[in-house]
């Protein structure tokens, strides 16, 4: 059975949870505000999330973890400054300023170039925990709302939102997703730039290259300065479309079904609020980290679905690749929620997270077969990590067309699980 003949009155009925999603979302918003990683209002919105979906859900769970949330947005500033001491060091040593140290400051500035990119790569890319141990320690949770199946459970679905909302980010603010784009190249251009010449300064030594070099190095510092600014750590901004959409329309899925008194007769729906996924994933590694190995070892067919910003009706797509194109999701799971899409009367090709990542990347990699649900201008949108993300931008057509797909997606995996075509 299709999701839209689990009710005669399905679209009003969806319709309902839409409001109820967007309901939720402006109290949150009002009533607790923007929500940092790690920090007291996003455990309130998790307890806020919790008590709702007591009354809601069969049961529900809060289960903490440790983090260190300022850790992974910090090493643009760590390199910001690197790069600077690089360049100024390359400076003196084209100039020849100390004779005697020029050998070791074009050797400095080698190594700090090089520590540089890699956290850049570690940290950005692959969402590794290089620098963590260097940051306070917070406690963050996840709340997971549980509808059990009416016998046994042989499969599970997970629809997942995170909680928390990100530190604005100065240059996408100052001039939407294009100039964020175009400082991020600069920066990443003349970090690469600066250790290119370094090694080239150990085989041209004085005349037009090293004149030339010396230009190039004093044209990139003030670059460098302004990647220090990149994250404005003052505001964290109100977060209702990333990633409150997320957050409540998976509740609403389960509210859906209990609305409806519909219980799948062997598959558990489940609703994550993840914390902490604006400072690197790290809620949806800790439920990977705890729930992995237990779904592995019951024999229970699992699938995740990763639901982020439902605002771009335009941009909405299925991925199957994410983690800046760098993690493959689920091929499976990722033609289901297609088909659910199809289901829907849409036709919405596969799309690659191009620029950062979602929850659905650390539970793939954490061992959960995994596919991510998104609606945003990739560019990225002029209120991605900004103070203009408020509750009075939401969109009611993409929240309820969202909402739609996880429902036939729930209906699709209940009737037929996972499998290679549809």
């Amino acid at each position: 059975m299709k999701a839209k003949e689990s009710n005669a009155h399905f679209d009003s009925k969806v319709r309902e949870c839409s409001n109820f999603t967007v309901r939720e979302i402006k109290k949150i918003c009002k009533e607790i505000g923007p929500r940092p990683s790690g920090e007291e209002n996003e455990q309130k919105a998790q307890n806020y999330v919790e008590n709702l979906m007591v009354g809601i859900a069969d049961e529900v769970k809060h289960e903490s973890f440790d983090v260190h949330p300022k850790a992974f947005m910090s090493w643009v500033m760590i390199d910001g400054i690197g790069m600077i001491i690089a360049a100024v060091l390359m400076i003196l040593a084209q100039l020849n300023a100390i004779p005697a140290a020029s050998t070791a400051f074009k050797i400095a500035a080698i190594v700090i170039s090089v520590l540089a990119a890699v956290l850049l790569l570690g940290e950005f890319l692959f969402y590794k925990e290089f620098i963590d141990f260097l940051f306070p320690k917070r406690t963050s949770s996840n709340v997971i709302a549980v509808r059990k199946a009416a016998g046994e459970t042989k499969r599970r679905i997970i629809f997942a939102g995170h909680i928390d909302s990100a530190y604005e980010w100065r240059f996408t603010h100052m001039g939407g997703g294009k100039f964020l784009v175009t400082m991020i190249a600069l920066g990443i251009g003349s970090l690469v730039l600066t250790l290119i010449m370094a090694v080239l300064s150990f085989f041209f030594d004085g005349g037009v290259p090293a004149i030339v070099m010396t230009v190039l190095h004093v044209i990139t510092i003030p670059i460098f300065v302004a990647v220090n600014f990149f994250v404005n750590w003052k505001l964290c901004v109100t977060g209702a479309n990333d990633n409150l959409t997320g957050v409540m329309a998976s509740m609403a899925v389960i509210k859906y079904l209990k609305d409806n008194d519909i219980r799948f007769e062997n598959t558990e729906v489940v609703a994550v609020s993840t914390g902490c996924e604006e400072c690197g994933l790290r809620g949806a590694k800790a439920f990977a980290k705890a729930h992995a190995k237990d779904f592995a070892e019951d024999g229970t067919e699992t699938v995740f679905m990763a639901v982020d910003t439902l605002h771009d009706y335009d941009y909405l797509g299925v991925y199957n690749k994410d983690m800046t194109g760098t993690v493959s999701l689920d091929a499976q799971a990722s033609k289901m929620a297609q088909k659910a899409t199809e289901i829907c009367g849409l036709d919405i090709p596969f799309k690659a997270v191009s620029f950062g990542s979602s929850d659905a990347a650390a539970a793939q990699q954490g061992g959960i077969r995994s596919v991510a649900l998104a609606a945003m201008d990739p560019t990225p949108a002029k209120y991605y990590h900004t103070r203009e993300d408020t509750a009075n931008i939401l969109d009611m057509k993409t929240i309820e067309t969202g909402l739609k797909i996880m429902l036939e997606t729930a209906f699709l995996f209940d009737e037929q699980g996972l499998k290679d075509e549809y």
